[in-house]
């Protein structure tokens, strides 16, 4: 376990999007992962609020999403994403680190099941919410 948790925070850290997006892993093991994306002026979406696009917090919620798989305890390997549902609550409020947070809460032999939710520092009221299914690889 303590291998493949390792392996899911150099791959995650050495994603050409994660380096760019500026993410950084928080923690990840037994099938949970929690991955900051400080506020960037590079990834702003609306110019004239200073809010985030879309596009970065759903590239975030989609790597904290596959961390959490690829650390989970009954995976052996990789991951991939399968299907991701993002449902936006709100804007992120610009300058604030968003933070995504995953739980892989069930495997198959082939499938694993995973929410995880987007914050700012109003942690009482999410940005988004999230739930996906990605491939595990079969143990041999």
């Amino acid at each position: 376990m303590a291998d493949m948790t390792k392996f899911a925070r150099q791959f995650i850290e050495a994603l050409p999007h994660s380096v760019f997006l500026g993410m950084e892993m928080q923690e990840v093991g037994d099938g949970v992962a929690t991955i900051d994306m400080p506020y960037k002026e590079d990834l702003i979406g609306d110019p004239v609020t200073g809010v985030i696009h879309g596009g970065a917090v759903s590239a975030l919620m989609d790597t904290c999403c596959g961390a959490a798989v690829m650390c989970h305890p009954e995976n052996s390997g990789g991951t991939a994403t399968i299907d991701l549902r993002i449902d936006y609550m709100r804007a992120a409020t610009p300058g604030q680190t968003i933070r995504a947070v995953a739980t892989c809460y069930h495997m198959t032999r082939s499938v694993a099941f995973v929410r995880a939710v987007a914050l700012d520092e109003d942690t009482e009221h999410p940005v988004a919410t999230a739930t996906g299914a990605f491939t595990v690889e079969v143990r041999k």
